[in-house]
């Protein structure tokens, strides 16, 4: 028992040194490994050998054990938190409970998210290929950016998992630094739409001034030949909703047929016409109504 034990710190050991050194793509990130037990040491072995054969969308940062003991503990369910949530079933929630930050992070950043994410994009991407293409380039499929295309998960690692309230300045700030790294599971998607014939188009809630950024961002993360970006004007009132309704509408009155809509946001994907399918992205760290 003794020799698994330490061979599985030694696992661990290397494993971090390997991500510390930089074969992941994003290896800036903070490290906070924290080791208490021989279980929780040889399962943190195993998700880091799963995860450094996978593309990264960060350096881990695991917080180790259960999140389901985490929520426990602090007497919250998160875990059925967050079930209500991505049900739609929680709306016009402001922030993450202050006792389920520790779950969130967790969720976000041990694995599950990434495996949650690939659930909905194997799916879709099955759809995409079943589908029977004209072939005249005007299947189009639609993209949200945040938490969907890209990922702000470094924003929100250093501001609470969502569990603070949304700070405008702080969050757009972020944003025009242009660094946010894409979702592989998205971009895996967005591929295989390219190959078959379908032509992506961003429809985001990001405003039309930070257009030459949000381009740069999504260039230099791999993203290119979209049809379209299409973003918010500045000062319209309208909620999600409306605005991204309403922009299908138009691209759908130009002749375009949307065979296919993701996003992390309900809002994203509700609101006619919204497609010939939807799929919803897991996402706990905020709401958009």
């Amino acid at each position: 028992c003794g020799i698994q034990v330490s061979m599985a710190m030694a696992k661990l050991v290397l494993l971090v040194a390997l991500v510390a050194a930089g074969c992941s793509p994003s290896s800036a990130w903070d490290m906070k490994i924290r080791m208490p037990t021989a279980r929780t040491v040889e399962v943190a072995a195993e998700r880091l050998e799963e995860e450094v054969a996978a593309p990264l969308i960060h350096a881990l940062r695991p917080l180790l054990g259960s999140g389901g003991q985490l929520g426990k503990r602090a007497g919250v369910p998160c875990d059925s938190w967050r079930l209500a949530v991505e049900a739609y079933n929680i709306r016009n929630w402001k922030t993450v409970p202050a006792n389920c930050e520790h779950y969130v992070g967790h969720y976000m950043m041990g694995g599950h998210y990434r495996r949650d994410s690939r659930v909905v994009v194997d799916e879709a991407v099955a759809y995409a290929e079943s589908l029977k293409v004209a072939g005249n380039g005007k299947e189009v499929w639609i993209f949200d950016i945040d938490e969907t295309s890209l990922s702000n998960l470094p924003y929100f690692a250093a501001n609470g998992f969502g569990s603070q309230p949304y700070n405008a300045t702080s969050f757009n700030e972020y944003v025009m630094e242009g660094s946010a790294p894409a979702l592989p599971e998205t971009q895996r998607l967005f591929k295989t739409l390219l190959s078959l014939g379908i032509k992506p188009v961003f429809l985001t809630g990001r405003t039309e001034n930070q257009r030459d950024i949000t381009e740069q961002n999504l260039l230099r993360q791999g993203y290119t030949g979209w049809e379209k970006l299409l973003l918010k004007p500045l000062g319209l009132k309208a909620n999600a909703i409306a605005y991204k309704s309403g922009e299908r509408q138009k691209l759908q009155d130009a002749g375009y047929i949307i065979v296919g809509n993701i996003g992390d946001q309900w809002s994203d994907i509700l609101g006619a016409p919204e497609g010939a399918r939807t799929f919803k992205l897991p996402d706990p760290l905020y709401y958009i109504g």
